[in-house]
């Protein structure tokens, strides 16, 4: 087996980190894969691409593109920890050894410190709709006063729970929150959480199909029942699966609901032990991501708001986004339910967007703190509060100028373009560059179970063609409308003009947030080179590290 432990004693006085159970792997891996994606976004592709219409190819796509991409990032990440890497940069130079290799990495590093800074901050929103569930903010409210209601609580001038800046101190929280857990560290920290949240997601997921399902025409004002909802999104149209947009929606939400190409899949598998078995592991985290997915995500709101407001309606909102329909509509039509039911609703719904949301959003900051913990040999507590301190300057223009479309560039840049890519990279990297027979030769490495042939051409041929493909057709896509399939892109949160043209992309030389919004790519850019630097200054303190070992006799 071409598999090795690093024998760099000094490197290796590091303590080692491992998962405490297989079950505590596949729920922290499940649970970075389990997202407000689930349970916001699926539903809302589904509908807009025609509900069943949107199933097969979004089965076919999950086969041939997520699946492929799990076992890679897998597999690559376990190789580099038994070699005593834990973050996407020297992960990627353990498949070639050419220092070229580990730049890329830096795509990985990118991405977490973005998503992290603005995922965080609509964690702060699920939270703070979860408290005002529970203390009865929407009761009595109409549709309107909700609509208006979120608009209030993103204006940091104004506040919901009259405390000058809430939004911003609930922020603060949740990035607190994050860091606190990941300074426990991988045992003690990350999988604690996910023992607890998945768990947790499941039950308040559960309730909420059930009361979606038993809602019955006349109820309350519902005008129809929640299961007609059923019909419409399971009844499969054959003549669509020859619409190109259809089959670029369906593999876009695979990508974005697997947490593919950011290093977070890589990072937690990097502290696998040697005799793991990666086959049976990665395919149950998938396909329990597809289960909440497929099974909780479609089953909750759209029934709901059907039972409500009928499928033309439903339709209708779903132009507005999941964002629209979360935050908007749902506080509302729970408050159908009477008092009580209402806010034991709204704190499922949210407690449920919470828990998906925080045990994500611990898998995207982990990549960074493998990377200096790795690199410095800093203490799990010291690198996670200095992650704290840097996501909280990166997410600060987020908060502050979010109505002026910086928010919309952090999305589309940092958690859209740079992850795809990155994941179009690796994927080339393992199977042309490391080559697929050593591939595929680490993914059934001791496992329980052997991944079908089939997947090793997939792996070499399909999706490597299938991510360079989506790509260019996104990246020549007029005013780059069809990124919109591959990221939270068609969740506008307004329906204000300028908050729709920055959401396709089409921003005129006259755009009154032209500078917020350049401000933001450069700075941008500027992380990104510093990332670069970090990365070329970490691989020449190790170097000198290790060359000062061994004149000492250490090695």
């Amino acid at each position: 087996m071409f598999i090795i432990f690093a024998q760099n004693k000094g490197l290796m006085n590091q303590k080692k980190e491992n998962w405490g159970s297989r079950v505590g792997l596949i729920l922290a891996m499940a649970g970075s894969a389990v997202g407000i994606g689930n349970f916001l976004r699926f539903p809302i592709q589904a509908i807009q691409n025609g509900g069943g219409a949107f199933i097969i190819p979004y089965i076919v796509s999950f086969v041939l593109l997520g699946l492929p991409l799990v076992m890679v990032e897998w597999s690559t990440g376990k190789f580099g920890g038994l070699h005593g890497h834990h973050s996407p940069p020297m992960i990627m130079q353990r498949l070639d050894h050419r220092k070229i290799w580990r730049y890329t990495g830096s795509l990985g590093l990118f991405s977490s410190l973005i998503i992290s800074s603005y995922y965080c901050y609509i964690e702060s929103w699920i939270l703070s709709y979860a408290i005002h569930s529970v203390i009865g903010s929407f009761r009595g409210m109409t549709e309107t006063e909700i609509s208006a209601f979120f608009d209030t609580y993103l204006n940091l001038k104004e506040s919901t729970f009259g405390i000058p800046y809430d939004t911003l101190l609930c922020f603060i929280f949740c990035l607190w929150l994050n860091i606190f857990i990941i300074s426990k560290g991988i045992n003690k920290g990350i999988e604690r959480v996910a023992k607890i949240c998945m768990p947790m997601l499941l039950f308040f997921g559960l309730f909420l199909v059930v009361k979606a399902y038993s809602l019955k025409a006349g109820d309350n004002g519902a005008i129809c029942d929640g299961t007609t909802a059923i019909d419409f999104l399971w009844t499969p149209d054959f003549n669509s699966l020859s619409n190109p947009k259809i089959w670029l929606a369906a593999a876009g939400q695979v990508f974005f609901t697997l947490s593919l190409g950011m290093g977070a899949i890589q990072t937690y598998a990097s502290y696998l032990k040697r005799d793991e078995d990666i086959a049976l592991s990665s395919m149950t985290s998938a396909f329990t991501n597809e289960f909440t997915e497929i099974i909780l995500g479609s089953a909750i709101i759209i029934p709901i708001a059907v039972g409500y407001l009928g499928i033309d309606k439903v339709v209708e909102l779903a132009q507005t986004g999941g964002f629209g329909l979360g935050f908007r509509t749902m506080p509302y039509l729970f408050g159908q339910w009477g008092d009580f039911l209402s806010a034991m609703a709204g704190l499922a719904f949210f407690g449920l967007l919470f828990f998906a949301a925080i045990t994500s959003s611990l898998s995207t900051t982990q990549p960074f703190v493998a990377f200096l913990s790795n690199s410095y040999n800093w203490s799990q507590k010291s690198t996670s509060y200095t992650l704290g301190a840097i996501i909280l300057i990166i997410a600060l223009p987020c908060i502050f100028f979010f109505e002026k479309g910086v928010f919309d560039q952090y999305d589309f840049w940092g958690g859209t373009v740079a992850l795809f890519l990155f994941a179009t990279i690796e994927a080339i990297a393992f199977s042309w560059v490391m080559g697929i027979e050593k591939g595929w030769r680490l993914i059934n490495y001791h496992a329980d179970m052997q991944i079908p042939k089939f997947f090793k051409y997939v792996l070499k041929y399909v999706t490597p063609t299938m991510l360079i493909t989506i790509f260019l057709a996104a990246l020549f896509k007029p005013k780059n409308d069809d990124w919109s399939l591959i990221s939270l892109k068609g969740w506008p949160l307004d329906d204000s003009a300028i908050i729709a043209e920055l959401t396709h992309q089409g921003i005129s030389a006259d755009d009154p947030n032209i500078a917020y919004i350049d401000g933001a790519r450069i700075g941008m850019a500027i992380l990104l080179v510093l990332v670069c630097v970090l990365i070329w200054h970490a691989s020449y303190t190790r170097e000198q590290r290790i060359l000062k070992e061994r004149r000492e006799g250490k090695l």
